[in-house]
């Protein structure tokens, strides 16, 4: 694993509207691959996706009262909405994806 560089100034609004190459890809420059770039809109799509989803299954489980599984259901609506939240917070800093 290489050894990260600290930066001497923060990043500017322009480099993250340019993206950020090889962001968090261990891979990166492997066999000469171009730089990979997040794809934050898709993620987006999914976590919504995956909270409609939890949440009916969390809701289906408690009318048959399986409650362990309920509440397992609402952790992952938890842990989805707060991926979320992040995703969309680096959309707004102005990541391209």
């Amino acid at each position: 694993m290489s050894m990260r560089i600290p930066r001497e100034r923060p990043r500017s609004r322009e480099e993250y509207q340019r993206g950020l190459p090889d962001y968090h890809d261990p891979t990166a420059g492997f066999g000469g691959a171009a730089p990979a770039y997040s794809a934050l809109t898709l993620r987006i799509w999914l976590a919504a996706i995956g909270i409609l989803l939890a949440a009916g299954a969390g809701f289906l489980f408690a009318t048959i009262e399986m409650w362990w599984v309920t509440v397992l259901m609402g952790l992952v609506v938890v842990g989805l909405v707060i991926d979320l939240a992040w995703v969309v917070h680096r959309k707004r800093r102005g990541e391209p994806g």
